[in-house]
Order: structure tokens, then sequence, then C-alpha cells
């Protein structure tokens, strides 16, 4: 059952807190100043975000999803193609955020922390699952986790072009996506006809490989953006 006080509590916190993070990041220091100013008292402000700006972060990505999947259901995508809708979900998952574009940004260097990544990866996971099934999927078969995987590849990649991207529309962004999505979809279908050939046992161990960019790949490219201004 929902707490609708809890839930009205971490919104308001969420929604000061937003405005804070490009001056102060994602810091305790934001989360004290956002409690303080919405007069959420601290017990409920606590339950709201347990572990802090980390949790913070992560209702900030849910609220993205439900948005990407309030405009996903909005639009009908029976004649779509497979690639087009995909393409479609991650566009309008990054847009959900772009009116705190910033602080989206800012969340990849706490994400980053060792004590933070099994929560980011989850988040991530959350946000593959919402793609999937924003988009009319709802397989239960051993494609399930490859789809997720290849899907959180796509939409973590792209994110960090997106975060940096000043091309007009975010041109740069869309076209690295699509380039994505080609690669994904090649990957899948070459990792399909590997499982249907290698048996069982090793074609269960390829449904757990991750995709062709890692985290770690990708946050150095982030690193090295930010050390060229």
């Amino acid at each position: 059952m929902i707490d609708a006080n809890l839930e009205a509590a971490r919104n308001r916190i969420l929604d000061a807190g937003l405005v804070l993070v490009p001056a102060m990041g994602w810091t305790a220091a934001m989360l004290d100043r956002a409690v303080t100013e919405t007069g959420v008292d601290l017990p409920l402000a606590t339950r709201a975000f347990p572990h802090g700006p980390a949790t913070m972060i992560d209702a900030f990505h849910a609220r993205a999803d439900a948005a990407m999947e309030t405009e996903l259901a909005a639009r009908d995508l029976d004649r779509v193609k497979i690639r087009d809708r995909i393409g479609l979900a991650v566009r309008l998952r990054l847009l959900a955020m772009e009116p705190h574009r910033e602080a989206a940004r800012r969340t990849l260097v706490v994400q980053a922390a060792p004590r933070n990544l099994l929560t980011s990866a989850a988040g991530l996971a959350r946000t593959a699952d919402a793609i999937w099934y924003g988009i009319g999927d709802t397989s239960t078969d051993f494609s399930f986790y490859t789809k997720r995987a290849l899907v959180g590849g796509v939409y973590a990649s792209t994110s960090v072009v997106w975060f940096s991207d000043r091309s007009p529309d975010f041109e740069e962004s869309w076209a690295f996506l699509e380039r994505r999505i080609s690669d994904a979809l090649k990957l899948g279908g070459l990792r399909r006809r590997l499982k249907a050939g290698l048996g069982p046992s090793l074609g269960d161990l390829l449904e757990r490989l991750p995709g062709r960019r890692g985290t770690r790949p990708l946050w150095r490219r982030f690193q090295r953006h930010q050390a060229q201004g």
C-alpha cells in the first residue's frame, strides 16, 4: 500500500532539491536544505530518502521512467518497427530529464561511487524494464535478460553523450543512439544464434554478458570530456 504522506513528502523534497543540485550537487547539504525549505519533518524526510542523496537520485530516475511510460502509452506503436520503438523510448526517457539536465548529469558522479553501484545497477535495470514494457514487449522467455542488457547498454551510453550534447535539438545524441541500436540489434541476433547452438549451460552464461560498452569505459569517456571542459 502506498503511503500518500510519504510520497507527497518525497516529491516535495525532490522538487526542491532539483533546483539546488546545479549549485550544490547531490550532497547531504543539498538534501538538508531541501528538507528545511519544504518544512518536512526530519523523521518523514529520513523515511523518504533513507540512504540520502543516492535514494533521492533513484527517485528522480523513477519519476523520469514514469514520465516516459506515460508518453509511450499515449502513442500508437502497433505499426512502428521495434528499433524505432526503442529509439523513441530512449529519446523520451532522456527528454523527461531535460528540465533538470544539469542535475541529471551530476547523478553520474554519485552513481559511480562504489557504495552506490548496486543501487545504480538496479535503477538502470528498472529503466530497461520500463522501456521494454512501454513499447509493448511482455516476453518472459530467455530473451528477457538479453533484451534488457542490450537496451540498458544503449540507454546508458546514449545518456553519457546526451549530457554533454550541445548540438541543435540533440542531433548528435540521436545519431549516436541510432548507431547504438543497430549495434545492439546485431549483437542480440548473434547471441540468439550462439545460444541456440551452444546448449543451455553456455547459452545461459551468454545471457549474462554485458553490452559491448561497459560501465568503466563509459565513465572514463565522461571524465575525459569533463577534463576538456
